[in-house]
């Protein structure tokens, strides 16, 4: 997380959704964040409105999935002469490609406010939760925990 330091967020109370880069894959969890981000903030005493706001609130992220896979047997330049010919002399010993784990995805949230007038990012946070899939009620509400988490923050004390 960061922030301009500079600005005075006391006088900041509208924001306006900037519309996705890219339309989300899951729109329903899109929808939820979207809902949850809404709650936040008014509940820190910001107004969402379609227009003429003070920020522009600008989401990103997504979801990645990571591979737990056992790596291949790795070859090293120690022979003193040229290799015996077989069937591995080009490609090395094919190592095993069974999935050690299931899929460990990963949820990334990024939020950027913009001040409308001056169109400079004022504030910026990311936060990353892994999720388990075959748990999606337990999923949510980590995600649910994570928006919080980086909302908790927003806006910045004055120092």
């Amino acid at each position: 997380m960061g922030y301009d330091k500079r600005v005075d967020f006391s006088n900041l109370t509208t924001y306006t959704w900037s519309e996705p880069a890219t339309p989300p894959t899951r729109a329903l969890l899109y929808q939820s964040i979207v809902g949850l981000i809404d709650y936040e903030l008014k509940a820190k005493g910001l107004l969402r409105t379609d227009n003429k706001s003070d920020l522009i609130l600008i989401p990103a992220g997504g979801m990645e999935f990571g591979l737990n896979i056992a790596a291949g047997t790795p070859i090293m330049p120690t022979f003193g002469g040229p290799a015996t010919i077989d069937a591995t002399m080009w490609t090395g010993a094919a190592g095993t490609l069974t999935l050690m784990a299931p899929y460990a995805p990963r949820g990334t949230l990024i939020l950027t406010f913009v001040a409308r007038g001056t169109h400079k990012v004022i504030w910026s946070g990311t936060v990353t939760q892994k999720l388990d899939m075959e748990k999606r009620k337990q999923s949510v509400e980590m995600v649910d925990k994570a928006v919080v988490k980086l909302l908790k923050n927003f806006p910045p004390k004055k120092r």
